[in-house]
């Protein structure tokens, strides 16, 4: 979906004085975009008329439908990861998410922009068999079957397996060796697709050959959230200069290393790290409690970028994003697993479409990118508020917004657009 444009012809990410724009103004800018080739005439033509979901839509994409609750559709500005400049789409209803993540992402902007990484795409599919007689040989009798295994379950994922995609190996866990509880799980490459469904279609494809190989009850056939095989990273610098001054960019660390040291603080450190995911992964039509799931389990695992840390109270839980001081300022990592696709499932809509066609991704590593992207400057901004000034006075101001139309436009200094 990312198109080759030539530079004068590649749309920027950097907008200065967008939040100070009329709504239609806004709103025409983005579907503009529709010159440079990133927005197809169908998105843009959405994006003028109001955006938003058709109630029969609505019926058929979910049960006992009634209504359609709506969310405000916004884009965060300014992100450049890899040297690719992307307008993120933001599904929510609180303004300091996008302008946090806005601002945060110009201050590393300065500093070349974020770079970062994403795994394959290998989701797990699990099946979990108890009253299993022989536990110490279930793990070689897998062994012995995995080629078996994965082409049974190729075979229920044809159209997959067509893309380049399939299962990749199968391995068996002990649970409870005194109860024969065992776990067989089958590496599943779903391409640019999320893959849940096809991970609960392979896990059901092999579990009656399962049963007949180890014996004993099947008890549960789905995937894993936990995506440990399918990790996104990033990383950015900022100056000190930047971020406001030495006492800032200590600041931000000594917050970070908080996170470090107290699960309580490290729940509310992620929380704000997960905004700006959550918001981006709403509007891209992306399975976002999964993606929570996921990012908790991993930072109780004692995972993600400071693997260093000695947690307090006798946690692992720690922070998904951490900072260190630099010579010029602080550096920022964020590792999590990130279950994303562009084909499939609620990307078929609409708004969705329009959404990953204004992120400007190519497929499911590269979202996946962005999105710890997304979540990496959404601490970023978090952490320099607290460091700084608190984190009511510009969330308070832009919150009034909602209570006053007098207060149309956010205060100098407050919009993410800057």
């Amino acid at each position: 979906m990312a198109c080759e444009l030539p530079a004068l012809l590649r749309p920027s990410s950097r907008m200065a004085g967008f939040y100070r724009r009329p709504l239609a103004e806004r709103v025409a800018t983005i579907a503009a975009l529709v010159d440079t080739g990133q927005l197809s005439a169908a998105s843009a033509a959405w994006l003028r008329d109001g955006g938003g979901l058709e109630l029969a839509a609505a019926d058929r994409m979910s049960e006992n439908v009634v209504a359609i609750a709506g969310l405000p559709l916004s884009v965060a500005l300014n992100l450049r990861v890899n040297h690719v400049d992307h307008l993120v789409p933001m599904a929510i209803e609180e303004p300091s998410v996008v302008a946090a993540a806005s601002a945060a992402a110009r201050l590393v902007r300065l500093a070349g922009g974020f770079t970062g990484d994403a795994d394959a795409p290998i989701m797990t599919a699990q099946i979990h068999v108890d009253g299993v007689d022989d536990v110490a040989g279930a793990g070689a009798r897998i062994g012995a079957h995995a080629g078996e295994l994965c082409a049974l379950g190729d075979r229920a994922i044809p159209r997959m397996v067509a893309r380049g995609g399939g299962c990749r190996d199968a391995t068996c866990r002990v649970l409870d060796a005194d109860g024969g509880a065992v776990v067989v799980e089958l590496g599943v490459d779903v391409g640019d697709a999320m893959g849940a469904n096809l991970v609960d279609t392979v896990a059901e494809a092999v579990a009656a050959r399962i049963g007949e190989l180890l014996g004993g009850v099947i008890v549960l056939r789905i995937l894993s959230n936990l995506a440990l095989r399918r990790l996104a990273r990033a990383q950015a610098e900022v100056s000190a200069e930047a971020l406001g001054g030495d006492l800032l960019a200590d600041g931000v660390v000594r917050a970070s290393r908080f996170a470090e040291l107290d699960v309580a603080r490290a729940a509310t450190h992620n929380k704000g790290t997960m905004n700006g995911i959550d918001a981006a992964a709403v509007a891209l039509g992306q399975d976002w409690r999964a993606i929570e799931a996921g990012a908790h389990a991993f930072a109780a695992l004692g995972c993600g970028s400071g693997s260093e840390r000695r947690p307090a109270r006798g946690s692992a839980y720690g922070p998904l994003a951490t900072w260190r001081r630099t010579a010029s300022g602080v550096c920022g990592t964020i590792e999590l697993p990130m279950a994303v696709g562009t084909v499939g499932g609620a990307t078929r809509t609409p708004g969705v479409r329009a959404a990953l066609e204004l992120c400007n991704v190519s497929g499911a590593r590269q979202l996946a990118v962005v999105l710890a992207a997304v979540g990496l400057a959404s601490n970023l901004g978090a952490l320099r508020a607290l460091a700084g000034e608190g984190i009511q006075r510009g969330h308070m101001r832009l919150h009034a917004r909602r209570l006053d139309p007098a207060t149309a436009l956010a205060a100098p200094g407050e919009g993410g657009g800057r």
